[in-house]
């Protein structure tokens, strides 16, 4: 059995759904090297289906989405080995900011360290309500890096130090009003709510969804000003689709039938 097929398991809901789930990372789902190397393969692979129009990135079980990276691998690091793992655990997060269509992220249980840096490179966060989120990263010694770089910008500089230098868990219901998750449900509702969000998202065209999630990507990079100017030319590529012809008339006719 190839890593790929060891650490993850794909499911398909609808031909639009991908759900990635990870699998034989232990009860807490850490991330270990072989882990981390087998997610980015498979989000390699996914990227290529053109018919998706969303991912479902989950982990096995009820305890955690991700708990945190390995202590044991971490614990044996050098500083050269250090910045390899830690490079290829920037690599799957960015495998998942760069995916061509929406990934929402299920939150169960705990989410901590680099299993929050991974569910922040997604775009929806939805959790259970007693779901519980964390950067723990100082009480073991090393600091917060690579994708909690993001934290600032998503929760304001007062959230993310309190976050980061203290080393505390927040509840989920607690992020949510940070704006760190986009919703909190009952945890025996949350397959369904992201069931349901997932088929919002199948009733867009394909395109402009990749094109929307490639804007918000560049427009991280860019000033306000830049990004403005920068839209105009993709809302005229829109048009060379046929998806706004189609979605705008399908509109109207309902409009006129109500009439």
């Amino acid at each position: 059995m190839g890593e790929k097929a060891m650490y993850s398991q794909i499911s398909y809901p609808t031909p639009a759904t991908a759900v990635l789930t990870i699998t034989d990372a232990g009860p807490l789902n850490v991330l270990s090297t072989p882990v981390i190397r087998a997610l980015t393969a498979q989000l390699g692979e996914l990227a290529e289906n053109s018919e998706l129009h969303c991912l479902v990135l989950r982990g096995s079980g009820s305890r955690a989405f991700i708990a945190g990276a390995d202590i044991k691998e971490m614990a044996a690091l050098t500083a050269s080995t250090g910045r390899a793992f830690i490079s290829a655990l920037r690599d799957l997060c960015n495998a998942v900011r760069h995916f061509p269509v929406p990934v929402i992220v299920r939150l169960e249980g705990h989410t901590l360290g680099g299993g929050l840096e991974l569910a922040m490179a997604g775009d929806l966060r939805i959790a259970a309500d007693d779901a519980v989120v964390g950067m723990p990263e100082v009480k073991v010694g090393i600091p917060s890096v690579i994708h909690a770089a993001m934290m600032p910008a998503q929760i304001g500089a007062a959230r993310a130090a309190w976050l980061l230098l203290t080393g505390e868990n927040i509840p989920a219901t607690q992020a949510q009003q940070w704006g760190l998750i986009n919703e909190c449900v009952p945890r025996d509702r949350l397959d369904e709510r992201i069931l349901e969000i997932a088929a919002g998202l199948a009733q867009i065209g394909p395109v402009v969804l990749r094109q929307q999630k490639r804007l918000l990507r560049r427009w991280e990079c860019m000033t306000v000003d830049a990004a403005i100017d920068d839209s105009i030319a993709e809302f005229g590529e829109a048009f060379k689709t046929g998806e706004p012809q189609h979605h705008m008339n399908a509109f109207l006719e309902r409009k006129n039938k109500r009439s």
